[in-house]
Formats: structure tokens, sequence, C-alpha cells
């Protein structure tokens, strides 16, 4: 521990996450997808955030592309700026689940390592990990962006999948085939778990 490091401390706030929770009348959870470009995180994370709004549910969406344009736009795509982008995400999400809103983040994520580490900085009921499966063919088949194609003409570097390893979640809360599903039968998969399995909807408690 370097001296400005002994010369912080941390504040206690009079309120605490369960008086958020009480406000809000609903659960604060991170609920984080992870599979490859294309796959339909972002896509799903935002008909979900849609639907859970409707339901009078605080909802923020983190969006891997769009905190790119922000908070993130100072980082590559190399593995150790994929982890500081990753635990730079995370610690936001951390943020808004202390405040009470349910934050869904859509990254590819592709370190199994670093979803580790996203995990660990919350209470073990708040980290829901999402496994958007989808097969590299399909991914690439769709290509929304052009990325993939631009991949492969080498115009990007490092992309995952192409010329950078995606490790499969090993131990997922759930994963959602959308290469069999569609996004709207994928959307609903997940909002059925959120509901009847993490019961979002209810007021959380403390550990």
């Amino acid at each position: 521990m370097n001296d400005d490091e002994r010369n912080i401390v941390w504040h206690h706030s009079t309120l605490n996450k369960q008086d958020r929770q009480n406000l809000h009348q609903h659960k604060s959870v991170m609920i984080w997808l992870t599979g490859l470009s294309g796959s339909g995180k972002s896509t799903i994370a935002n008909m979900v955030q849609n639907y859970l709004h409707e339901k009078g549910i605080s909802v923020y969406l983190l969006d891997g592309d769009n905190l790119r344009h922000g908070i993130n736009k100072n980082l590559s795509f190399s593995e150790e700026d994929r982890k500081e982008n990753i635990r730079r995400t995370a610690e936001i999400g951390k943020l808004f689940v202390d405040a009470g809103v349910v934050v869904l983040a859509a990254l590819i994520s592709p370190f199994d390592i670093d979803r580790q580490l996203a995990r660990s900085i919350y209470n073990s009921d708040e980290f829901i990990e999402v496994f958007i499966d989808c097969s590299l063919d399909v991914c690439e088949n769709r290509d929304p962006k052009g990325l993939y194609k631009k991949a492969r003409a080498g115009k990007i570097k490092q992309f995952t999948g192409i010329d950078q390893a995606y490790e499969k979640p090993a131990n997922p809360e759930i994963i959602i085939e959308t290469d069999k599903y569609s996004v709207e039968e994928s959307a609903n998969i997940l909002l059925s778990f959120l509901i009847d399995e993490i019961k979002i909807m209810e007021v959380g408690k403390d550990d």
C-alpha cells in the first residue's frame, strides 16, 4: 500500500443499498451478457431493459460499444485493455446496484478470468452471468456491423473469434442459444429466468 492509498478513507453513507432497494421496490443486480460479436447481446439486453422499464423497474443498460465512446474511449482491444474495460464496467455497474438499480451489461468480455474478476466485486446473488451462445459461423454470417468482413480482410486486429480467442463461460447462471431462438424468444427466456428464478420483482434483503 502506498502513501496515497493510506490517506484515502472510505466514507460511510447513512443510506445503504437496502434503503434504496426498498425505495425502488425491487432487487438490484448486475446482469452480465457475454458472447461473440453478432450473437445478439445488445439487442436482447435492450429488449429486456424496455420490458423491465414498462414494469416499473429502475434499469440501466451498459453497452460495451457505447462505453468505448466515453469512459473507455482510451482503451484498445489488447488483452490488457480488455481487462481494464471489464474492470471499469464492473465497477460502474456496482455503483448502479448499490443505488438500487437493475443493470444490464452487454460486452463480448472474451476472457473467463476477467469475467470472474467482475463477478468477485459483487455479492454472490447480485451477479448474473448470461452466456449468449451462438456459433462463430452464424455470427459471421449475420455480421450486422460488417466487423467480421473487416477482420477477415486484416483491417481489424485482435478481433474476437478471428485472431483473438473467446473463452466460453464454464458455469453461467443461464445459457441462451441465439442460433436456435429468435431475438424475441431469447429475450423472453431471459425475462422468465429473472422473474421466476432471480425474483427480480421482489425487494432484496441484505446478505
